[in-house]
């Protein structure tokens, strides 16, 4: 197996045609064979019998499996990465679409540079605005500007001209071997929603390797922000439980200067 794709869908009902469509037409342009697995999360929404009519249509590439509720991105996603044979593994939110161009870029730059750990293209809104997907390791500090400013960090990023190695990405879109899973280990089950992304990406950084971001090419991610920005709902405390977590595991908060000399990363340039 060449490309395992694992999608998460929890109420997608608006995406997750279009972006099961698109993966299938993105992998059929891919070296073979490829597969596709959706965890299913609970959705009430329509998305069940949706992915339901998706399995007849594509019943060679398409894996679905089905939760009566929500497990949150952690145990859900497990239960596919522990199922996946490719040799590269991407892992997809339902919102999120790649063109084959831009996956087949980014599983080239994967095999071409074995320091990467994880590569990742630029994410765009649906309206083709500019989304902070990369960033340094979240601190106290910083997330309370990305909570009360996250729209005006967006609207005055620069976006670099070349491939930089980055802190973490969200996980909207990522590629990596899936032999990474043997030294990272699986998403920490321990983190029911966010920021089981930095988390992962912090160990891909333990591990010796690097979170690449390659803003020359790009893939829509049409974000339903369940917790991006100053929202007080459930998903949000979830984020706030997660985010607490974060900190007392890797015993950091306010700064990150030892952070960063603890698991052996460059400080020049970072937060």
């Amino acid at each position: 197996m060449n490309i395992s794709a694992v999608v998460l869908s929890f109420n997608s009902i608006r995406h997750i045609r279009s972006c099961i469509d698109s993966l299938v037409s993105a992998l059929s342009l891919m070296p073979g064979p490829n597969e596709i697995w959706v965890v299913e999360n609970g959705s009430t929404d329509g998305s069940v019998a949706a992915l339901r009519d998706l399995e007849h249509s594509y019943p060679k590439t398409l894996r679905v499996i089905y939760s009566p509720k929500n497990l949150g991105t952690t145990v859900s996603r497990n239960l596919a990465l522990r199922r996946v044979t490719g040799r590269q593994v991407l892992v997809m939110d339902s919102d999120a679409m790649v063109s084959a161009g831009v996956l087949a870029h980014l599983s080239v730059l994967l095999d071409e540079n074995p320091r990467f750990g994880i590569v990742v293209p630029r994410l765009e809104y649906a309206d083709g605005r500019f989304q902070l997907s990369v960033d340094t390791f979240p601190t106290l500090p910083r997330k309370l500007q990305r909570l009360v400013g996250l729209r005006e960090i967006e609207a005055a990023a620069v976006v670099p001209s070349e491939i930089v190695e980055v802190d973490y990405a969200i996980s909207a879109l990522w590629l990596f071997r899936r032999s990474l899973l043997e030294r990272v280990g699986l998403l920490d089950e321990r983190i029911f929603y966010s920021p089981e992304d930095v988390d992962f990406c912090l160990r891909v950084w333990q591990a010796g390797f690097s979170v690449a971001y390659d803003p020359t090419v790009s893939a829509v991610h049409d974000a339903q922000e369940l917790s991006r920005g100053a929202k007080l709902n459930g998903f949000a405390f979830k984020h706030l439980k997660g985010l607490l977590y974060l900190f007392t595991k890797h015993h950091y908060c306010l700064g990150l200067k030892r952070l960063y000399k603890r698991i052996g990363m460059r400080q020049e340039g970072r937060g």
